[in-house]
């Protein structure tokens, strides 16, 4: 389990700019098939981007979800780890009787070896949906996170009326944009104070 804390956090970082990608697409598709107008008179369209990799890091709510991923991906390896050091002591135990004739009978000798597969077995199944679960949490995670920006961007557009809020990161389409249209530190500032933290356990 190695370098699971390290695929875990790229497995995020990119399935959060994958998502937000797809949501820009989502709305540049949109916005062009229902109001064709708007892409005529470019001088009536008021734009700004998002940069995803700095709001991502300066999210509270973000940071909050992230923390409780990686304390729960160090519980379940060490949970692993027990496990799997239990079953190497009883996998060295049986071979060290196995050589000096320490069991009554062969049959005996299989019954032991039969329940240490099993138990190999087990310990194999109990990794996939340990990690299985993770992953779906995480992706829940990342719906919610998007849910949450999306619709904050809904009440924060009302007063500010642009007609399109591009995410910029350094998967997508956006090789160039002025700094006077980035408006990440006021989305930051609205989605933290918006948020509160849910009391600690």
């Amino acid at each position: 389990m190695k370098g699971m804390k390290k695929i875990l956090n790229g497995f995020l970082a990119l399935a959060m700019v994958f998502m937000f990608i797809q949501c820009a697409d989502n709305k540049t598709n949109n916005s062009s098939s229902a109001a064709p107008a708007a892409v005529s008179g470019p001088a009536n369209m008021k734009i700004a981007y998002v940069e995803i990799d700095s709001l991502l890091t300066k999210y509270r709510y973000w940071n909050d979800l992230n923390e409780m991923m990686i304390q729960k991906e160090e519980n379940i390896r060490t949970t692993l780890n027990e496990k799997a050091k239990d079953l190497d002591k009883e996998m060295r135990e049986f071979q060290r009787k196995l050589e000096n004739n320490g069991f009554a009978s062969r049959e005996r000798a299989e019954q032991e070896n039969m329940r240490i597969a099993k138990k190999q077995r087990d310990l194999q199944q109990l990794q996939e949906k340990l990690t299985n679960e993770l992953q779906t949490e995480n992706q829940k995670n990342s719906l919610q996170l998007r849910d949450s920006i999306n619709s904050f961007l809904k009440i924060y557009n009302k007063d500010k009326g642009y007609s399109l809020i591009i995410s910029n990161t350094g998967f997508d389409n956006l090789l160039y944009a002025d700094q006077s249209f980035n408006i990440t530190e006021e989305i930051v500032e609205g989605l933290n104070a918006r948020y509160t933290p849910a009391a600690k356990k």
